[in-house]
């Protein structure tokens, strides 16, 4: 064939004037004659180009891609459709090369379609993944399709990631110079950051109701205690006097504790207003930078057309100096960085707790940082209470973190490995119309 790495693919129709709607040529149909594609170049009958489409549509019309049915009576051209699709489409031959890839793939892979076009899958996938095992079997069933679903993948382009994968095999190999299958990835994320959030609130409820029974109870003899250690401090030896602060330290750490847990106990709704993320951020950056985080260097990457978010401005304070100390804490003391990054991104709503309100979480804030990552065994608990990988640490941070996000209506998730943790903070967006 002339090109098979084509990213443009015309929708072959049949053009014939009496022709109630146009239909995709399906393998084995006979061409009436030559078609005109969206650019106006008139491709010979059965040019690579159009057995190209031609296998394309068939597999998408037998397919999770397109149910079957007839299309449109409008047109719409093939890389249009794939274009516009948001998950990673593939095609792949028989000896793994990457023969198409529309721009979601590109995003998913990290690397233009220049790059992808040509490179074997193995390249950018490990080749023992459960997605190349998939990929063979369908090559060696001939016409099925098959559907797999959770399944990681490693790369180190793409890093560890859950998808549910289908393939199918292209009909016309023609088309393609050899036997190929279409590749779809559906990535798992979203549905795991709402599981996760879900899990986080739930984290936060389970202690409400512990800090709501005990602060009062331990706060009251606390007092006492201390007060008595005071009393002691005057009437024992100078050698012992060390034992008595000891215990009025305690009892200050005590309740310092109790304290931040009742904050869980706060469940009134959180005073919101329009707040401009970024002087949240500057803010926090600066706090950092004359404090805790002195050593580190700063990478922010701002969109600066981002809409106010919809908000508390200290609460939010909070959150992200919680998640920036975190990060200077775990960078190396030489050549520690920490990336602060702002963007829009559109496809999430959740329901506002204790109301039936629906918001969009178009507003992403990440906080990345080159540390040495959380460690595997804790990675999935690590908004828990008490959960820490810090010595003199309470655990409490990220709990609080959790929460703060959570009365704001908005997910936070992490992902972490050696040298690259990012923690994502989605919140919804201030409409005045609202």
């Amino acid at each position: 064939m002339s090109d098979p790495t084509l990213r443009h693919l015309d929708l072959v129709t049949d053009t014939t004037p009496d022709a109630e709607e146009p239909v995709p040529h399906m393998d084995g149909a006979a061409d009436e004659g030559p078609s005109t594609p969206a650019d106006g170049v008139l491709d010979p009958v059965g040019s690579p180009r159009q057995r190209m489409w031609k296998g394309l549509a068939q597999t998408m019309a037998l397919t999770s891609f397109g149910r079957k049915r007839r299309p449109s009576k409008s047109p719409v051209p093939g890389d249009a459709i794939l274009d516009a699709l948001p998950h990673p489409v593939l095609v792949v031959a028989n000896d793994d090369r990457i023969l198409y890839g529309n721009p979601a793939a590109e995003q998913f892979f990290g690397t233009g379609i220049s790059v992808l076009i040509g490179s074997a899958l193995t390249e950018f996938i490990r080749y023992d993944s459960p997605l190349m095992d998939i990929t063979r079997k369908c090559f060696l069933h001939g016409g099925s399709s098959l559907n797999e679903y959770d399944i990681v993948i490693d790369g180190p382009r793409t890093g560890s990631r859950l998808v549910d994968v289908q393939v199918a095999p292209l009909p016309d190999q023609a088309a393609t110079g050899a036997p190929a299958v279409l590749l779809s990835l559906i990535e798992r994320s979203m549905a795991h950051k709402i599981d996760r959030q879900l899990t986080h609130r739930g984290a936060a409820r389970s202690i409400t109701g512990m800090a709501m029974a005990l602060a009062h109870e331990i706060k009251n003899p606390l007092s006492g205690i201390r007060g008595a250690a005071q009393l002691l401090e005057y009437n024992v030896a100078e050698g012992d006097r060390m034992l008595t602060q000891l215990i009025c330290k305690e009892a200050d750490r005590i309740v310092n504790l109790i304290g931040r847990m009742e904050q869980f106990s706060d469940g009134r709704p959180i005073e919101r207003e329009p707040v401009n993320i970024h002087v949240v951020l500057e803010h926090v950056r600066r706090l950092a930078q004359n404090g805790f985080a002195a050593h580190v260097r700063f990478i922010e990457q701002y969109d600066p057309s981002l809409p106010p978010v919809y908000g508390h401005h200290d609460m939010l304070v909070q959150i992200f100096l919680n998640l920036v100390k975190n990060a200077a804490e775990a960078v190396p003391d030489e050549g520690g960085e920490i990336t602060l990054t702002t963007a829009f991104q559109h496809g999430l709503r959740v329901q506002v707790p204790g109301s039936r309100d629906r918001l969009d979480l178009p507003l992403v804030v990440t906080v990345q940082d080159n540390g040495q990552g959380v460690p595997e065994d804790i990675r999935a608990n690590l908004f828990d209470p008490f959960v820490t990988t810090k010595p003199s640490g309470t655990g409490l941070g990220l709990s609080l973190v959790a929460k703060a996000v959570n009365d704001h209506g908005g997910v936070i998730e992490v992902d972490s490995r050696p040298r690259r943790t990012v923690f994502k903070v989605m919140l919804p967006m201030y409409n005045p119309k609202a």
